[in-house]
């Protein structure tokens, strides 16, 4: 009987250990979680820090303003300089001149009879129209129509101002044949370069 009893509380303390609950084990950490955790708070840190921050502005650019055209109008300068060229039309020369039809001719006027080779001065009245006053190398030139009948232009000898009238004179030879003749002369400046419109004379050798 002695021997029975500690068999069974035996069998007990083996039943009661086999039913006790087992002691939890630690379960192995998942790396992967682990790694995508810390990238998840490294990312919010970042977000936080850059929604903390706030940049400096720029100062703006100003466009400096556009600088203001002279208003004024030239003044208008007579000059002697026969290459001058008059303000406001490109390409026009500084020099003009202009006449009286019914005082042009102060000698031989038109239709005036002549022999043949006869020698002749003619002279015209002309005024200077121009903004230029017309100095040494001035002078008439043959404007090539019909007849220079050996023309010579006489020199100015003077200054002319602007708005002043001057007589300008050709000595001629009339043509040793017989007929009528025409020869149309031109104002010139010193470079040789004619303005204004032709003057003519006209004549009959007989």
């Amino acid at each position: 009987m002695k021997t029975k009893l500690p068999i069974i509380a035996l069998t007990c303390i083996l039943i009661l250990a086999a039913c006790a609950p087992a002691t939890p084990v630690d379960p192995t950490p998942d790396v992967d979680a682990i790694r995508t955790s810390a990238a998840s708070t490294v990312i919010a840190e970042i977000t936080l820090t850059a929604a903390a921050f706030t940049s400096t502005p720029l100062p703006p650019t100003e466009t400096p303003p556009a600088p203001e055209l002279p208003t004024e109008t030239p003044t208008l300068a007579f000059a002697t300089d026969p290459t001058q060229i008059a303000l406001g039309t490109p390409g026009q020369l500084c020099d003009n001149f202009s006449f009286d039809r019914l005082t042009v001719d102060v000698t031989i006027l038109d239709g005036t009879q002549m022999t043949p080779s006869q020698e002749f001065v003619k002279t015209w009245k002309i005024k200077n129209t121009g903004i230029c006053a017309w100095g040494d190398g001035y002078g008439l030139i043959y404007a090539g129509y019909a007849d220079d009948m050996d023309g010579q232009a006489v020199p100015l000898g003077t200054l002319v101002e602007v708005g002043q009238e001057v007589e300008v004179s050709v000595n001629f030879k009339a043509p040793a044949k017989v007929g009528e003749y025409t020869s149309a002369w031109q104002m010139a400046n010193a470079l040789g370069i004619p303005f204004g419109k032709a003057i003519f004379v006209k004549i009959i050798v007989k």
